[in-house]
């Protein structure tokens, strides 16, 4: 098929509108009728409004000639159709309301046929359809009630399907009369919603931000998250070893220095040591709650650094960065922002 975009004078504005009006390559153009496509280019114009004004009759019967030149379409004194609804027509009705709802393919299916987007046809538009539309319709066969088998000794026996156990019972239905009248049946049980796991997983409790103001760092927002503590700990030991691994380069310098040169630096405790000595600890520490710490929307690690685009509302300080600031946060207010999605999650009920 030929492409409207290599027939001279339709810009990009003109080819959107001729996909609205359904014409969708040169094919199709050549058949249309000039004053009944400028009267459909008009009126989706004005629908859509895609132009400041719409094409004019010259320029329509311009791009007819050209597409019949290009298709190879004789040029009659009879104008074509234009497009039809079919969608009033009473085999088309029964059809859409047989099928109300369109069933996508499965993604499974076409990676077995090895599918591409581009191979799959069209749908084409019942209330705006070019032609003559064939519609067939098949008489649906009613299926045989299913047969259940009974095994008794020697020989299997087929039994009555009977009634269906996923058939209501009629004696539980009540009629819309019945409970008008008042006989309706009330909920006695004891129901906290603050107690329910989905309500606490979207928001605090209502006394957990009493008297807070909602603009305030303070006022404790966003989702649950799963594992509270344990990202808590994440932050403790992530604001730990941002400190010891500093102070143990710096310690371990001035211990060596006061060997080599105690004159000068005679002064340097030896409890300096512990810096050096505690490092590990805290990494291995880190290892296990640092790493682990993850959001609990997008499940990025929060503790990790990482050379990426971070959202616009993470915290972050000039100088320390995103993973500093997140951990400060976290720790003071009890919830904090993703930096990489930006979501609320709070470590509070």
């Amino acid at each position: 098929m030929t492409h409207l975009s290599t027939i001279p004078g339709i810009g990009k504005a003109s080819l959107e509108l001729l996909e609205a009006a359904g014409f969708l390559d040169a094919e199709s153009l050549a058949k249309a009728g000039a004053s009944e496509l400028a009267v459909e280019l008009e009126r989706a114009n004005k629908i859509l409004q895609i132009s400041k004004r719409a094409p004019g009759r010259a320029n329509v019967e311009k791009w007819i000639s050209s597409a019949r030149g290009l298709t190879g379409e004789a040029e009659t004194s009879v104008e074509m159709m234009m497009p039809v609804n079919y969608e009033r027509s009473p085999q088309v009705a029964s059809l859409l309301a047989n099928a109300p709802f369109a069933i996508p393919l499965p993604a499974r299916q076409l990676m077995e046929k090895q599918l591409a987007v581009s191979e799959i046809p069209s749908a084409i538009f019942l209330n705006r359809y070019s032609g003559v539309l064939e519609v067939k319709m098949d008489e649906r066969i009613q299926l045989a009630p299913p047969v259940r088998a009974s095994i008794s000794t020697g020989f299997v026996k087929l039994a009555d399907a009977g009634q269906d156990r996923t058939e209501l019972d009629s004696s539980r239905l009540k009629s819309t009369g019945t409970m008008a009248a008042g006989d309706i049946r009330t909920f006695t049980g004891n129901h906290n919603p603050e107690e329910d796991r989905v309500s606490l997983i979207r928001g605090p409790r209502e006394k957990t931000n009493r008297g807070r103001d909602p603009k305030s760092r303070f006022y404790i927002r966003g989702v649950l998250h799963s594992h509270p503590i344990s990202i808590a700990v994440g932050a403790m030991v992530t604001l730990a070893l941002a400190f010891m691994l500093p102070a143990s380069i710096v310690s371990a310098a001035l211990l060596l220095l006061s060997e080599q040169v105690p004159d000068h630096f005679s002064w340097v405790p030896k409890w300096f040591l512990a810096f050096p000595l505690g490092l590990p600890v805290f990494g291995f520490i880190y290892l296990i709650f640092g790493i682990g710490g993850t959001c609990r929307i997008c499940g990025q690690k929060q503790f990790v650094p990482r050379a990426c685009l971070k959202n616009n509302k993470a915290h972050h300080i000039r100088g320390l960065g995103h993973i500093v600031p997140v951990s400060v946060h976290m720790l003071l207010f009890k919830w904090f922002r993703c930096t990489y999605c930006g979501t609320p999650v709070r470590l509070k009920k």
